[in-house]
């Protein structure tokens, strides 16, 4: 692949920059293989740097160099961008959306007939490789298309190929939910603070023990529910935390919470 493809990132954001930065590391391009466009001379000066890839304001530019291209835009950002390239697009070119909330009707319609497009819902752990990314492929995407986004998504974290009536849903957990494991972090440190711990230290301990109860999860396989039991021991101090957040209805609120940013994605993809 890294001998074949060349690849450009419309934006030169932080994603943009995790991205490519990911793709280098895994060996899937090279940075004389990636290119990237953006109008702030800031962002364009961090991606070099971060990357060691060229970047310029040219969007055409890009759309010129590279096979596969990455929208990583706003998406108030996405309609005026297709409209500038749409002319320079064809055949050979991947689109790859990063845009929150663009269906991919809309991504179709604006970039021209017959483009290949893929719409890609990341989140914000991917700025330090522990992504978790859901993907919807376009009418005239392929299988091939389907595993190089795969392979690119991998670098920067987990992948999963879903319809695309279930982005919303990704939205709703893991686009929306790394905020919600932050407020997490910040109430068990407040409560380590509360009983007596300095700040620095309950804050480094509470997200240590949200990393490792991640890693249990994905690395046994087991489920979260028996992996709880595990350390719940009987009439201990955990199973009496438990009765508390029981009692606090914490399960139904992250449900809520989901499902409340997963209604507010569909609502904004529909307007």
């Amino acid at each position: 692949m890294a001998d074949q493809l060349t690849i450009g990132f419309l934006g030169a954001g932080k994603m943009a920059g995790a991205l490519a930065k990911g793709v280098v590391l895994a060996g899937l391009f090279k940075a004389a293989q990636i290119q990237a466009s953006d109008p702030a001379p800031g962002a364009r000066a961090a991606f070099t740097k971060e990357t060691g890839a060229k970047a310029g304001k040219s969007n055409l530019d890009v759309v010129r160099f590279a096979k596969v291209l990455v929208l990583a835009v706003k998406p108030g950002h996405v309609q005026e961008l297709l409209g500038e390239i749409a002319p320079a697009l064809g055949p050979e070119h991947l689109l790859i959306s990063i845009a929150a909330g663009v269906p991919l009707a809309r991504l179709e319609g604006a970039a021209g007939g017959g483009i290949r497009v893929i719409r890609v819902m990341p989140n914000t752990p991917a700025l330090v490789g522990a992504s978790a990314t859901a993907y919807a492929l376009g009418k005239a995407a392929t299988e091939e298309d389907a595993a190089l986004v795969q392979r690119i998504f991998s670098a920067v974290g987990l992948a999963f190929q879903l319809k695309e009536s279930l982005l919303d849903a990704v939205t709703g957990l893991s686009g929306s939910g790394p905020a919600y494991i932050y407020l997490v972090i910040e109430a068990l440190s407040d409560g380590g603070v509360a009983a007596g711990l300095p700040r620095e230290v309950a804050t480094r301990l509470a997200a240590q023990t949200v990393l490792g109860g991640a890693k249990m999860v994905l690395e046994t396989g087991l489920h979260p529910g028996a992996l709880k039991d595990m350390v719940a021991s009987p009439g201990g101090t955990t199973i009496e935390g438990l009765h508390e957040l029981e009692k606090g209805q914490v399960r139904g609120v992250f449900m809520n919470a989901v499902r409340a940013a997963a209604e507010k994605s569909r609502k904004l993809g529909q307007g």
